[in-house]
């Protein structure tokens, strides 16, 4: 690649998006434009803004590369992220998140819980314990876009962590919610057309669609050759599914498809983009939009990361230096992250190559802008407004979060191994579902719903979480090591499927009992609470305005 052409082709970007972060700027004049956009944002805004914070850099390269090692059974996790993450989420959560949103004034997601259940305590709790895992997520994209430049720009790995990590903190700090929407907007639309561009290059590439899945499905065999440890764990090739109840099996099925898959409904960065727009009209214009940008953006890096093992097994199916009769993950020299980068910096053609940085690029930043600007309206909104006291400049505050979270990632993303970016994304959604998706989900739709049995259902969602990665998940417990100290083992249950059984399969549930239970043991919210939330009358509620 010409370093200096894609130098100028990024400048140029960096400037668009430069333009459009002081654009937020110029039109954030009070609290509520720089946390809520001022609740005027377009439907195509919002679901670009929604699309591109959902979808990032550990979609496309951490849960591509995986696709690249196990297959494409990887792409039910497209069908859940368009089934759930878009229709579900749009239709049934967010008219009602919108309209509650607005009669309480609530500006973040902590502070619509807080103000659902009249409980400040709440608030605090909830915004901790964004701050205590959202920057892992953080961390796990700014991975996912400096492992691309690694690899594509031959560049340090430390330097372009710093690099990224400063280009969004310019635009995220100083242009708000408004600022971080509109160059999501932008974004994401790069983001589909390069990545519906990758995978008509690859079918092109790799002789039409009925001859690459042809030649895919025919190096089955090879996975217990190449990879017995792989085959061992359920693997049977790149276009089935894995054996029924292996371990790869249940990785897919409880971390990836229902862990990311479920856990997406209760992220604090996308639920408060439903509070953006004018009226519920937008939300159902946003909705197509949001799916058909799924589809063409993960759906496509899922099958194109399962393709990439033709690719470079096959020397005549492309111009791969030195990867010829290697397989995705063997090319990659065993770390899943580096598959994505490393098939699109050998297997295209150069002047496509910047179209596709670009795209990658557009991922990373575009849901690292928005999970900084929770981070730091989390610290600065919800935590230091509550805790302490009296007037301030809100703003200021909150952009010192943002930085303050940045950092944070910054420090995290040096330290963690290799081939954490899937695994990080999955920790980060199941323990949001666990914790938060019951007491979301009562906010909108249950009356009886009790303060008690929120702080109940929170407390046994991060608290069974947190058990099952330091106690139970093999992956989380044996590198912790807490487990192994304490008891001599690295789980504490070693019979089979229990240490690769995700913890949100048994956490959510608990925390749904918690709060049925304890709701139903103590007082609800005031009557006056009540009716604002839930206006009698059915016109006004089935408008959703």
């Amino acid at each position: 690649m010409n370093a200096t052409l894609f130098g100028i082709t990024a400048l140029v970007y960096l400037l668009c998006i430069g333009w459009l972060g002081y654009r937020g700027y110029r039109r954030t004049v009070n609290h509520q434009d720089y946390l809520l956009a001022g609740r005027s944002v377009h439907p195509f805004v919002m679901a670009m803004s929604y699309g591109a914070a959902f979808i990032s850099t550990s979609a496309i390269v951490g849960f591509g590369g995986i696709a690249g090692q196990f297959g494409m059974g990887l792409l039910w996790l497209s069908f859940m992220n368009i089934a759930v993450g878009i229709f579900v989420a749009f239709v049934f959560f967010g008219r009602r998140t919108r309209r509650i949103g607005k009669a309480l004034d609530a500006h973040t997601f902590p502070e619509f819980i807080g103000r659902r259940f009249h409980s400040p305590g709440m608030k605090v709790f909830i915004a901790l314990v964004i701050f205590v895992f959202m920057p892992l997520y953080s961390s796990v994209v700014l991975i996912g876009g400096a492992r691309f430049l690694q690899s594509v720009l031959q560049m340090d790995y430390h330097v372009a962590l710093l690099l990224f990590a400063a280009v969004v903190a310019i635009y995220v700090t100083f242009g708000g919610l408004k600022g971080v929407m509109y160059v999501d907007a932008l974004m994401g639309s790069v983001m589909v057309l390069g990545l519906l561009a990758l995978l008509v290059m690859s079918y092109w590439l790799l002789g039409g669609v009925v001859e690459a899945h042809r030649e895919l499905t025919a190096m089955a065999p090879l996975v217990a050759e190449r990879l017995p440890e792989e085959a061992a764990a359920g693997h049977l090739g790149w276009t089935v599914m894995p054996r029924f109840h292996s371990v790869w099996w249940w990785t897919l099925v409880s971390s990836l498809m229902l862990g990311v898959g479920i856990g997406a409904l209760a992220q604090p960065q996308l639920a408060v983009r439903f509070m953006t727009v004018r009226s519920s009209r937008e939300l159902n214009r946003a909705t197509l939009i949001g799916a058909v940008f799924i589809l063409f953006t993960v759906g496509s890096a899922y099958v194109v990361g399962a393709l990439s093992n033709v690719f470079f097994y096959h020397s005549d199916k492309g111009i791969a230096e030195g990867v010829s009769g290697k397989l995705a993950i063997e090319a990659a020299g065993g770390n899943p992250d580096m598959v994505i980068p490393l098939f699109i910096s050998q297997a295209l053609p150069e002047v496509l190559l910047y179209i596709f940085a670009l795209t990658l690029l557009s991922a990373a930043m575009s849901t690292l802008s928005s999970l900084f600007h929770v981070t730091g309206s989390s610290i600065g909104h919800d935590l230091f407004r509550t805790l302490v006291r009296g007037e301030s400049d809100s703003i200021s505050i909150t952009r010192a979060g943002v930085v303050f979270g940045i950092l944070i990632s910054l420090v995290l993303g040096f330290v963690l191994p290799p081939g954490i970016i899937a695994r990080g994304t999955a920790i980060f959604f199941g323990v949001c579902a666990a914790a938060f998706l019951p007491t979301y989900v009562a906010a909108l739709y249950w009356r009886g719903a009790t303060a008690a049995g929120v702080w109940a259902s929170m407390g046994t969602g991060v608290g069974v979480s947190l058990f099952g990665l330091f106690f139970l998940h093999r992956k989380e417990s044996a590198a912790l090591g807490l487990c192994e100290f304490l008891t001599g083992k690295t789980e504490l249950i070693s019979t089979f499927p229990w240490p690769y059984v995700d913890s949100m399969i048994y956490s959510l549930p608990l925390a749904v009992l918690a709060l049925v239970v304890v709701s139903r043991w103590t007082t609800p919210p005031p009557a006056p609470l009540l009716e604002e939330c839930f206006p009698a009358g059915k016109r006004r509620a089935a408008s959703g305005k």
